[in-house]
C-alpha cells in the first residue's frame, strides 16, 4: 500500500524535522547491521510462524511455488492465514479477496504515522519501503524513528530483511509439510506471542496503555455484534481515536495546570 501523508504530532514534529535535515544524506555506515540487529527480533518469531503458515498452506492443497509466490505479492501474514483458511472451506475468490482486503486497510493507519519521517523521498523509494510494512516492523522503526537518529534505508532493511525471512520460512514450511501433522508443534500461537511482543514495546505511558486497553474491549466488545474480521478494523479506527482524544486532553491539561 502507498505510504499516507499526514501531518505529524506535537510529540513527533522535534523528531521528524530534525529527520527531514538528513533526509537525502547517504546511507550511514553498518546500516545492514542496525538494520539487522533491530529485525532479529521479528525475524525470529517470523521463522515459526512462516513454517506454521507453510505448513496449513500446503495441507490446503498449495504447492511450495504457490506459498511463495503468496508470501512475495501478499506478505502479509495474518492475511495469508485467513486466505488459506477460506480457501480449505472453499469460499469464493471474490470474498477471500475483500476479506483480506478489510484485514489489511489498517495498513493505511500503519503508513500515515511512518510518512511524517519519510518526507520528500521518491515514489520508487515510498513504494518499496511501503511493500515492507508490516504491524512488527512498523512497530520496531516507529519506536526507532522516534528515539532518534534512524536513517530511512535503516528503517527500509528492518523491511526487506523481516520479508526475506517470512518468505524462506513459508516457502520452507511448504516444503516440509509433508512430513508435519498440522498443529503438531503447537506453533500456531506464535502470531499471538508475537503481537504481545509488540504491544509491550509501545505502552510507553498511561495514554498508551488506556489506549491499549480501550482497542482492546472495543474489539471484544464489536467481535460479537460483527461478522467475520472487519471487526479489527472498526476496533483500530476506535482505539485510534480514543488514543488522540486521550492524547488531546492531556495536552490540554498540561497547559491549563502549567506542567505535570
Amino acid at each position: 500500500m502507498l505510504l499516507m501523508r499526514s501531518g505529524p504530532s506535537q510529540e513527533d514534529s522535534t523528531t521528524s524535522n530534525d529527520h527531514r535535515k538528513g533526509l537525502k544524506s547517504p546511507p550511514p555506515s553498518g546500516t545492514l547491521r542496525e538494520g539487522f540487529k533491530a529485525a532479529w527480533p521479528i525475524c525470529v518469531g517470523y521463522l515459526p510462524l512462516g513454517f506454521a503458515f507453510g505448513v496449513l498452506a500446503q495441507k490446503a492443497g498449495l504447492g511450495p511455488l504457490d506459498i511463495a509466490l503468496m508470501s512475495v505479492l501478499v506478505y502479509a501474514g495474518s492475511s495469508q492465514f485467513i486466505a488459506v483458511a477460506m480457501l480449505s472451506s472453499a469460499a469464493a475468490p471474490l470474498s477471500i479477496i475483500l476479506t483480506t482486503f478489510i484485514v489489511n486497510f489498517r495498513h493505511f493507519l500503519m503508513s500515515s504515522s511512518l510518512a511524517v519521517y519519510l518526507h520528500g523521498e521518491s515514489r520508487g523509494f515510498l513504494s518499496l519501503f511501503a511493500y515492507g510494512v508490516t504491524d512488527e516492523s512498523f512497530a520496531i522503526n516507529l519506536v526507532k524513528f522516534r528515539e532518534g537518529r534512524w536513517h530511512r534505508y535503516q528503517a527500509l532493511a528492518v523491511n526487506q530483511i523481516s520479508n526475506l525471512a517470512w518468505i524462506g520460512s513459508t516457502t520452507f514450511g511448504g516444503y516440509a509439510g509433508q512430513f508435519v501433522l498440522a498443529g503438531s508443534l503447537g506453533i500456531d500461537y506464535a502470531l499471538i506471542a508475537m503481537f504481545l511482543c509488540l504491544l509491550t514495546f509501545q505502552l510507553r505511558g498511561r495514554i498508551y496503555l488506556l489506549t491499549a486497553i480501550v482497542s482492546g474491549a472495543a474489539a471484544i466488545a464489536i467481535s460479537f455484534v460483527v461478522a467475520g474480521n472487519s471487526f479489527v478494523i472498526m476496533a483500530s479506527l476506535f482505539g485510534a481515536t480514543a488514543g488522540f482524544a486521550l492524547k488531546r486532553y492531556a495536552r490540554k491539561r498540561r497547559s491549563h495546570y502549567g506542567g505535570d
